[in-house]
């Protein structure tokens, strides 16, 4: 499959301090991509750089033949370039359907709110109970439905999920995961998942990235690093 979307030779850095070395990255279109390692490896920096958060030190981001390096974060977004971020960041003073609406950054997705949002209360039912409710006052697990509903709600190309599963229950997660999985199956949606729970990461991706102190140290299918022993010492407990 051709790329879609490449991290390429990306390093980076906070201050002086380099934090990934020549990071390569390569995704098709409707692929979905895991990016696992441990605390501190480089996760998160790498997918702020994807999302146009951050400007690499060297190296450079290309979507769909295009160079996107430098670029401001809402041409990113225009572009179809989403970040569902860590920890959720809802606003936790409006209602689900006002977190919603602001999901709708791009003007395609203005145009087609109500079909959205739509969309999102199938998936969710629970989210079509609360939709006055505010965000803030909502479970974990609701709010985690919120933050990537709000991220499809822009009518993304390629969603990047920092850290979805992070304090919620394994049910939640496997629902949200799911859905993720139909969506880039059927609508070709592209998806990096960046994710702590390598065994969960891997059974919905195609291929998968093990990244270890800012670079790549293993990549490959994700079955053949489900079996990788070098995987399973360091992640699966085995």
């Amino acid at each position: 499959m051709a790329d879609y979307f490449k991290i390429n030779n990306i390093c980076a850095k906070y201050g002086d301090i380099q934090v990934l070395w020549d990071v390569n990255i390569s995704v098709a279109k409707g692929e979905i991509i895991a990016l696992v390692g441990s605390n501190g490896a480089g996760k998160t920096t790498t997918v702020r750089n994807a999302a146009g958060l951050m400007i690499p030190s060297s190296g450079s981001i290309e979507f769909d033949g295009a160079n996107m390096t430098g670029k401001r974060s809402a041409e990113y977004a225009e572009a179809g370039i989403i970040l569902v971020p860590e920890g959720r960041q809802l606003f936790p003073e409006m209602t689900v359907y006002e977190n919603l609406e602001l999901g709708a950054m791009t003007k395609a997705a203005k145009a087609k709110i109500g079909e959205n949002v739509e969309r999102v209360f199938n998936w969710f039912p629970i989210l079509k109970e609360r939709r006055k409710q505010l965000a803030g006052t909502l479970s974990g697990g609701e709010q985690q439905m919120v933050a990537f509903s709000r991220g499809m709600m822009s009518m993304p190309k390629v969603l990047i999920m920092d850290e979805p599963s992070l304090g919620l229950a394994p049910n939640i997660v496997d629902n949200i995961f799911a859905i993720a999985k139909d969506i880039a199956k059927e609508g070709g949606l592209t998806i990096i998942l960046v994710e702590q729970d390598v065994r969960k990461a891997l059974k919905i991706a195609d291929r998968g990235y093990v990244l270890e102190n800012g670079e790549i140290r293993l990549e490959g299918a994700a079955d053949d690093l489900m079996h990788n022993d070098e995987v399973k010492k360091a992640y699966l407990g085995f």
